[in-house]
């Protein structure tokens, strides 16, 4: 399978796009107003201990307190090395910005007894945690006091004693060196390792430099924690674009593409230290036309939110997220086949498990999911239509697991959530239908429209342009990025006016030719 990854950043806003076989599959956005928080670590204060749902609220200076829960708190593990234990996987695939879950260990550990949250922490204790969940909603935060650091080839638990490997290295010898080398490198009472899936061949020399920093970082935060008084933030995880490198450039990926020249300076410098063989798969993006727009990208970005999502096969599937759980309907549409209407159904409902997984990856969406697929009378159909959804569901970083095709054609479904989707970080009520529908916020707005005036400076035919937009948009540029269109102006060489149309809705541009008043939004507005 043919993969690559797309950076594009700009002053305000870092996107990173995944594409498999020239698809996308997931987008990643990063905002200063919105940092990310899993993998940080903070000094927090036990606000409130609650026996009846054996799990603690700490203050970690967010606006909601942080959830801790019993099985969450570090406890002395057994140590054994030769247990097979599945979170080795689940803690790879936790660490860092490039995926799933962020930093924190714990899900291995479902089923064990623990002892009272009561015994384990008090009130008023200053205790050492990292996030794991992002705030959601009207949730706070979730934290863990299992401490991980991720690192290219090892994650590193200061907390544990236990030395695993990820399952996706599948050869047995390649396993058992890897566990081998691991306990002959970690020092005694250290701490704990797991060894990540871009390991294999790793040589002892690598495994001590990482290890030896990941030790390091430990060592800083543990000073940082001494010195400061609870709330307070000890240890920010890697930013997007560097937990991408980290966590998901390896030799599985064809090409790494970047449009900014600091950002490719600062890959390649990283690789060379680390895996010089993939510094040749890294391009610099030059051409005048957006780097998303090479790709063709903008228009499946703005599809991710739409309702309705059209198959091949000429069916459609409809995503409806709703505050309980997300529900996807499946539809033949159009497609009517030919003759036998077990195989009509069976094909629409093929498509729609391929495209249902690749939804719930580009939108981000996690929780509980309902897939309502068209009825089939076969059972060896309905266990087609399953295997077809687990098969690529498998391609999924974050964990997800699918039950058995009901009688009703429902199959029931979680992903693994650990910040809120696409919809919701990128998208707000709309205070024209009461919270019904949603609109873009003045931020994505803004970006939409220096996206499109790029896209002008690109081709050159129009350099003088009014843009026209809400007044709450227009009052945004001008308290919180005044020197927007001036910056634009000097980069693209165009002359720009911001106009603000109170006729216009609260995520509608307008972009106009100043001297001829031709409406150019049809040209330049893809995204």
């Amino acid at each position: 399978m043919k993969r690559e990854i797309l950076m594009n950043t700009t002053a305000r806003e870092t996107r990173v796009a995944i594409l498999e076989d020239d698809v996308l599959v997931e987008l990643m956005v990063d905002r200063p107003e919105a940092a990310r928080m899993v993998g940080d670590v903070y000094k927090g204060r036990v606000e409130a201990v609650l026996p009846g749902i054996q799990a603690a609220f700490v203050d970690i200076g967010t606006e909601k307190a942080a959830f801790l829960h019993v099985s969450d708190v570090a406890l002395e593990d057994d140590g054994d090395d030769d247990a097979e234990d599945p979170s080795d996987d689940a803690a790879e695939a936790s660490s860092g910005n490039g995926g799933g879950n962020g930093g924190g260990g714990g899900g291995g550990r479902r089923g064990r007894s623990y002892p009272p949250i009561q015994d384990v922490v008090k009130k008023g204790q200053d205790l050492l945690v990292q996030v794991s969940k992002e705030p959601i909603s009207t949730k706070g935060p979730r934290v863990t006091a299992n401490i991980s650091l991720p690192g290219r080839f090892l994650v590193y638990m200061p907390g544990s004693s236990h030395v695993g490997v990820s399952r996706k290295i599948e050869d047995r010898e390649e396993r058992a060196r890897l566990r081998q080398l691991a306990r002959e490198v970690l020092p005694e009472k250290a701490g704990g390792v797991i060894v990540r899936t871009v390991s294999e061949d790793l040589t002892r020399e690598t495994f001590e430099r990482e290890l030896k920093s990941l030790m390091g970082t430990w060592g800083q935060i543990q000073k940082k924690a001494k010195r400061s008084r609870a709330p307070a933030a000890v240890h920010r995880e890697a930013k997007l674009t560097a937990g991408i490198i980290r966590d998901l450039f390896s030799q599985k990926v064809d090409s790494l593409t970047v449009d900014s020249k600091n950002v490719y300076d600062e890959v390649v410098a990283y690789l060379e230290q680390v895996d010089p063989t993939l510094v040749s798969r890294v391009h610099l993006y030059t051409d005048g036309k957006p780097l998303f727009d090479a790709y063709d990208l903008e228009r499946e970005i703005r599809d991710a939110f739409q309702r309705r999502v059209n198959l091949p096969s000429g069916g459609y599937i409809i995503v409806e997220p709703t505050e309980a759980l997300v529900s996807i309907d499946v539809n033949t549409g159009r497609y009517t086949g030919k003759k036998d209407p077990e195989k009509t159904i069976l094909k629409t409902n093929v498509d729609a498990a391929r495209e249902i997984a690749r939804q719930l990856r580009l939108r981000d969406v996690g929780g509980i999911i309902v897939c309502d697929f068209i009825d089939m009378e076969s059972r060896a159909n309905r266990e087609k239509v399953l295997q077809e959804l687990r098969q690529h569901l498998a391609r999924d970083r974050a964990r997800t697991k699918a039950f058995q095709v009901s009688e009703l054609g429902l199959i029931e479904m979680t992903r693994q959530r650990v910040r809120a989707s696409l919809y919701h970080t990128q998208t707000e009520p709309c205070p024209t239908c009461d919270g019904t529908g949603r609109i873009f916020t003045p931020e994505t707005v803004v970006r939409r429209i220096e996206r499109s005036l790029r896209r002008a400076g690109a081709e050159g035919k129009d350099r003088q342009i009014t843009v026209r937009v809400h007044p709450e948009v227009a009052l945004f540029v001008i308290e919180q990025e005044p020197q927007f269109l001036k910056g634009l102006e000097k980069t693209l060489k165009l002359t720009l006016l911001l106009r603000d149309d109170p006729l216009l809705q609260p995520d509608e541009i307008r972009l106009v030719a100043t001297n001829t008043q031709q409406d150019l939004s049809a040209r330049y507005n893809l995204g």
